[in-house]
């Protein structure tokens, strides 16, 4: 699929990009023995993973290029109305955030879009959410970064 490529090419050239500004980043010869580009690279080497997952999908899927025929124009509408309503969503987050705390407010956010992405799979979707939300704060809270924490006593 087009879009597939297209995505692909700019995974790779965001990666290049990325790669190269972790360069610029000045090393200090006191502090951490893997000094600040460590973390930058490693991100950088999973958007290149995540890079080869899709050409390995698109390797796969490369005999099913058959589109259905459908109403072009009442799909493009209802993907519009998706977008419209993640973004609503997304913004919604954003304004909770403060007041809800991490835990509660992500939790929410993420059980919400995965009810619609992932329909009937309750409790995959629920222990998904929670999971996420509450093991990234406890990995936040270990590495010193202050998370709100919102209606939540701890």
């Amino acid at each position: 699929m087009m879009t597939d490529r297209v995505i692909f090419a700019c995974t790779i050239i965001i990666a290049a990009v990325y790669f190269y500004a972790t360069t610029l980043i000045p090393s200090l010869e006191i502090g951490d023995p893997l000094g600040p580009k460590a973390f930058p690279r490693l991100l950088g080497g999973f958007l290149l993973i995540a890079a080869g997952l899709l050409f390995l999908e698109m390797w796969k899927d490369r005999k099913n290029t058959a589109q259905p025929a459908g109403d072009a124009g009442a799909s493009l509408w209802r993907h519009a109305g998706v977008i419209a309503g993640v973004t609503v969503w997304t913004g919604l987050y954003y304004v909770a955030f403060d007041r809800l705390g991490y835990i509660v407010a992500s939790t929410a956010y993420l059980i919400a879009l995965m009810a619609w992405f992932n329909r009937g799979k309750w409790v995959a979707n629920v222990l998904t959410s929670v999971l996420f939300a509450g093991l990234s704060y406890w990995m936040f809270v270990t590495l010193d970064v202050n998370l709100p924490k919102g209606i939540l006593p701890f």
